[in-house]
């Protein structure tokens, strides 16, 4: 199974008995739109509602922290999931939430593809939908192993200094630059120190389907990053950089880092140093 799978794919394995289809979309505050809701109006006949915007650790102090594995792991034990499913994960989101969760489910040893395109794509093309939820007999599932890995806002002040990783931002430029405030965090606009600026929604096409992967690799080059090198991405809290991170995973290479706390935390602290303006 491919990272990405078609509609057409997935249409034609909907009812497997192995399959396990799980619609990964959030939203932010400001949208004005509930997950729950939507999915309870329209998702992927027999998808299960991942609540993403709760797959967080509260115990944490970075803000909509990742999960502890024991967190991950009671979550899919309550959808429903088994070791041995193919795991398909979709969103109808602005911010491709999807990447967040295949980057979680990754960082716990769970291969998962994306529905490319998402829910709209599926709709556009006429292809059917369910309302409401059914009932779900939970699993004994346990995950191991994994990839991926989480930065700190320690080793991301250490890394200001040593330049060890390239850091790369997946906002779009006013609030990368500052020209803007990042009205989404309640906080000036700006960057890390030495970051550069690839908006992760130029890595998409007007379908929301991702762009070729020999695009993609310009995109990463165009930005002033060399994707073979050692890289951790960053946004305003954690989600679009995941996007970010699986186009470089599309590109082939499997080494990207998450700073989960981006901009929400790092933003949020007056002693942590920040640059306005273009990249340098």
């Amino acid at each position: 199974m491919d990272t990405l799978v078609t509609t057409q794919w997935l249409a034609d394995r909907l009812g497997n008995a192995d399959l396990v289809v799980l619609d990964a979309s959030s939203h932010l505050p400001d949208a004005g739109r509930d997950a729950q809701t939507e999915y309870d109006d329209a998702h992927i006949p027999g998808a299960r509602f991942l609540n993403l915007k709760t797959l967080v650790n509260p115990e944490s102090e970075v803000p909509s922290a990742y999960p502890t594995r024991s967190q991950f792991d009671d979550r899919l034990r309550e959808l429903g999931v088994r070791g041995s499913d193919t795991i398909v994960l979709y969103d109808n989101s602005a911010m491709r939430t999807s990447a967040r969760a295949w980057f979680l489910f990754r960082l716990y040893g769970v291969k998962t593809a994306i529905l490319d395109g998402g829910l709209p794509k599926w709709i556009a093309e006429e292809r059917p939908t369910e309302t409401g939820t059914k009932p779900i007999e939970p699993s004994d599932f346990t995950s191991s192993g994994g990839a991926g890995e989480i930065r700190t806002k320690a080793e991301m002040l250490g890394n200001c200094d040593a330049g060890r990783e390239q850091v790369v931002d997946a906002r779009d430029a006013g609030r990368f630059t500052g020209e803007v405030p990042d009205t989404v965090h309640n906080l000036p606009g700006g960057h890390i120190p030495g970051a550069r600026n690839l908006f992760f929604a130029d890595l998409l096409a007007e379908d929301g389907t991702f762009l070729p992967s020999e695009q993609l690799a310009s995109a990463f080059r165009e930005a002033g990053l060399d994707p073979a090198k050692p890289l951790v991405a960053s946004c305003g809290g954690g989600v679009t950089a995941s996007v970010v991170l699986l186009a470089h995973y599309l590109i082939g290479y499997e080494h990207g880092a998450l700073y989960d706390g981006s901009w929400s935390e790092w933003g949020a602290d007056p002693a942590t140093p920040k640059e306005t303006g273009p990249a340098a």
